[in-house]
């Protein structure tokens, strides 16, 4: 690569640089790649004081967590395919103080990932405002790369998806109309007979479609009822094998109907029991095996105990 930037800038014209579909296409066997999500630099601060709103005007805790993992990350044998970031990649809203250094300290603390590690970003809540504007959409795009887009990894399709428009387009309703056209074309080519033929299809977003069951309420922390069947009916048709996400700051999901959704905890801020850590995927032949892992496992090695027991089953 030209320079060490453009790590964060690989999603362009709705591909990945790298993993693209003539490079990747074909299966070749069993892989792993890291799941994580919600750094969110400034949270944990925030949090602890009650001013989620306005405070998060430190951020060294989450720096040090990002680093930790990072590390720990780079010492996996045999090394994963790619590392995922599932949204909230800092607290601080577009265009409200801290924005700037929040965002340049967490690509300083990235920046230590091993070159053969891409890293692939998804847009958050966070990263876009609540209502996303076209905007604060090029901001993102502008510094991550794009906010949707798909990539291929030995023979599996991975569609990442900009759950914002899911949630509230209002202020873009253009952005949501292109997402919802480029992603029925994405759906239809996976469902077809036409070549390449993917082995699994894969989805990433920030927040999940449901948290426990498919007909669950509406919540702050899932998609709406009536988006998430329609999705969840469009990905099944698709034959979409799990959803992978974050948001929740919690550890939760569950299969239904051949579909896993999968929400993962934080790299940083915790809003339950779970530990500062990442998920460790293993993707086979049949399935999509997943183990979420510590900080404090994944240092000590646990994820290598961990890639072992699920590649013995």
């Amino acid at each position: 690569m030209a320079d060490s930037e453009d790590i964060f800038l690989r999603a362009k014209h709705r591909t990945f640089s790298g993993l693209t579909e003539d490079a990747e296409s074909k299966w070749t066997g069993p892989f792993f790649f890291i799941q994580a999500a919600d750094p969110q630099l400034g949270l944990m601060k925030a949090w602890k004081e009650g001013d989620c709103e306005g405070g998060g005007d430190e951020w060294a805790e989450e720096v040090e967590l990002i680093r930790r993992a990072v590390e720990a990350v780079n010492q996996l044998r045999p090394r994963p395919r790619f590392m995922v970031l599932c949204g909230d990649l800092v607290h601080a809203m577009p265009d409200t103080p801290f924005r700037e250094g929040q965002e340049r300290d967490l690509k300083k603390a990235l920046k230590g990932t091993d070159p053969s590690i891409p890293l692939v970003f998804v847009s958050g809540n966070h990263d876009l405002g609540n209502t996303p504007t076209p905007r604060t959409h090029e901001q993102f795009c502008s510094a991550w790369g794009n906010d949707y887009f798909s990539f291929w990894v030995g023979g599996v399709l991975c569609l990442v998806l900009n759950s914002q428009l899911f949630h509230d387009a209002s202020a873009c309703p253009q952005l949501k109309e292109a997402q919802e056209t480029w992603l029925e074309e994405q759906l239809s080519r996976a469902s077809s007979s036409a070549e390449p033929k993917p082995k699994h299809v894969l989805v990433f977003q920030h927040i999940p479609l449901y948290l426990k069951t498919p007909d669950e309420e509406d919540d702050y922390f899932n998609l709406k009822r009536e988006v998430r069947q329609s999705l969840l009916e469009r990905f099944k048709r698709a034959g979409v094998k799990a959803v992978f996400s974050g948001h929740y700051h919690r550890n939760a999901g569950g299969l239904h109907d051949g579909l896993d959704m999968v929400v993962s905890s934080a790299i940083g801020c915790q809003l339950g029991d779970d530990a500062h850590g990442l998920r460790v995927v293993l993707v086979t032949d049949e399935a999509i095996v997943h183990r979420y892992v510590s900080l404090e496992q994944l240092s000590m090695g646990g994820a290598d105990r961990d890639l072992q027991e699920l590649l013995q089953g």
